[in-house]
């Protein structure tokens, strides 16, 4: 399982209710809305197990029993094989099942982002882990992410891209955050597109299962100098509403080689 040297907890966030993507997610959670024939939180788990990340711990809430089903059944679903029926056994003959080893956490139907991070510290082992949203994919290079990380030596770095329709970024110099706001209040051309490494250490930054992380220890941590960015001009897409989900889902179907990772 430990396969690569920077080996580390990977957390989805994908206990949110999805509310405006609601044509999708009335039955299911929003990471398992399809994309081309796979859920979203496939593809965002492909990404990093395709760079050597592959220990996810996915923070489940709203209709995380259909995750857990998902997981449950991908081996099925993945592999050939042969069942006799009156022996009850079975014979793998093709096992396509991806290398993934994943931990699923009810962290409550109403808790919020910040909230469902604290409920997953004691399964987090090491001294930094991985977070990103079980909505957003990108072709992001997380060794490279991750030795910026280590590089500035703070709590926290997360993914800059570029869409200004999320929580704004002001950075300065060699990638420093000099303030997070969640809301958009001017046209600064990077936003929080997720992807982040970060210290064990932030999550005592959150209260309890009211807080947001993108409130205040986010904002804390900016305040702080603790915060980095790392700025990221590649693929990134968020499904936030239908029309997301139209738009990667014309992407994933076509020949565009940024998405080239997912269909190898």
């Amino acid at each position: 399982m430990h396969a690569t040297t920077d080996y580390m907890k990977v957390v989805i966030l994908a206990g949110g209710y999805g509310t405006r993507l609601s044509e999708e997610t009335a039955n299911i959670p929003k990471p398992l809305v399809e994309i081309a024939g796979k859920p979203l939180i496939w593809y965002i788990l492909k990404a990093y197990a395709s760079q050597g990340f592959n220990d996810f711990i996915i923070a489940c809430g709203y209709k995380g029993d259909k995750l857990k089903n998902y997981f449950m059944s991908l081996a099925h679903s993945s592999n050939d094989f042969t069942i006799d029926v009156s022996k009850n056994r079975t014979e793998v003959l093709n096992s396509k099942v991806p290398d993934w080893k994943v931990t699923l956490i009810d962290t409550g139907l109403n808790t919020m982002t910040g909230g469902r991070i604290k409920r997953l510290k004691k399964y987090i082992d090491g001294d930094t882990f991985m977070l990103t949203y079980g909505d957003g994919v990108s072709d992001v290079d997380l060794k490279a992410l991750l030795r910026f990380h280590k590089a500035h030596g703070r709590k926290a770095t997360l993914t800059a891209v570029r869409m200004p329709r999320f929580g704004i970024l002001n950075i300065e110099g060699k990638g420093k955050v000099t303030s997070f706001q969640e809301k958009r209040l001017d046209q600064s051309p990077f936003i929080n597109g997720g992807f982040m490494v970060l210290s064990k250490s932030v999550i005592d930054y959150i209260d309890d299962d009211k807080t947001s992380f993108e409130t205040y220890p986010l904002q804390k941590l900016a305040e702080e100098g603790e915060l980095y960015a790392f700025k990221h001009e590649g693929f990134w897409k968020a499904v936030d509403n239908i029309r997301d989900k139209q738009e990667l889902e014309k992407i994933m179907e076509s020949d565009d080689p940024r998405v080239k990772l997912w269909k190898d």
